[in-house]
């Protein structure tokens, strides 16, 4: 199941269910729960992973910052890590 081979997502998925594994298993009915979306991520040439890699990295200031400033202090590190 990789990006190059959307077609093969739903013989995959009857596969994992059918495994004697649990955990494939729980993982395929998970994709099930949200095909479309999974579907879509597979087969679109647009991605966020730009758009995550600038929550987290906010989010890494955030926790580092957790405690010892206020919001001032924060809002400087956020601009000037950028």
């Amino acid at each position: 199941m990789v990006r190059q081979q959307p077609e093969q997502l739903d013989s995959w998925l009857a596969q994992a269910k059918s495994s004697a594994l649990k955990q494939f298993q729980r993982f395929a009915e998970g994709l099930e729960e949200d095909y479309a979306a999974v579907k879509a991520g597979m087969t679109l040439p647009i991605s966020n992973g730009q758009v995550e890699g600038q929550v987290n990295r906010l989010k890494m200031l955030k926790r580092q910052m957790y405690g010892r400033a206020g919001f001032n202090l924060l809002q400087r590190r956020v601009l000037l890590a950028s």
